[in-house]
């Protein structure tokens, strides 16, 4: 089958990483499945705008969007439990309070069973071993594991192979990359405090702050 024929699920979140990892899809000939879920998160809304208008972008025609009551039943995160700040004093050794419980794991599992009723022979998810800092979910090692997995539980003639082309990227080595493929920065969003304007403080703003910086640009999103 030649690669023009091929379909690549995209786990979407609205966010730089996982933005560059579809067009990245895109880019190598793949056609773009794209997934996106709302899990009760606090900018919940915001990322799913950012998610439609990044599709559009991308010329997405089949896309998926998931609401998943679990990840609020369960709390144990600041994303997910009104009752927990979100840190905003820099990055610290441990599991951060931000992590939510096994989420690639569940995405990933949901995302396979879409690759598997679509035909796709791949999964693209934007998970940077930088971003790990205590997340279990986004490390190399971990993926693979879940793509062997995946493959042991789906039928015989289902194969299917996790892209995960950002996991030993740099954040400036990604602001650069997205610059080169010409990605909309500008519709993409990291917050995980605010929908209308990035708090500047949480960790995943420091780090894609951080990013644009040591790439010598400008970060296109407004910050309090």
């Amino acid at each position: 089958m030649d690669i023009k024929n091929k379909k690549a699920v995209c786990v979407m979140s609205g966010g730089m990483d996982s933005t560059l990892s579809a067009y990245m899809m895109k880019n190598s000939g793949y056609e773009i499945v794209a997934v996106h879920f709302n899990y009760d998160q606090r900018t919940q809304n915001k990322e799913l705008e950012c998610f439609h208008k990044i599709c559009d972008t991308l010329g997405v025609i089949n896309k998926y969007v998931l609401d998943l009551v679990f990840f609020k039943q369960l709390g144990a995160s600041a994303l997910t439990d009104k009752n927990i700040e979100v840190p905003t004093e820099g990055l610290k050794d441990g599991v951060p309070l931000t992590y939510v419980p096994f989420r690639n794991g569940i995405f990933l599992s949901m995302a396979a069973a879409i690759a598997e009723k679509e035909g796709a022979e791949a999964i693209s998810i934007g998970v940077v071993e930088e971003d790990s800092s205590g997340y279990p979910d986004c490390t190399e090692e971990y993926i693979k594991s879940m793509q062997s997995s995946i493959n042991l539980g789906t039928k015989d003639e289902t194969n299917i192979e996790i892209k995960m082309p950002l996991v030993h990227l740099q954040k400036s080595q990604i602001v650069q990359k997205a610059l080169e493929l010409e990605v909309p920065l500008s519709l993409t969003w990291s917050c995980y405090k605010n929908e209308d304007e990035a708090c500047g403080m949480c960790d995943s703003c420091r780090l894609r702050l951080n990013g644009f910086k040591i790439a010598g640009v400008d970060d296109p999103i407004n910050y309090k």
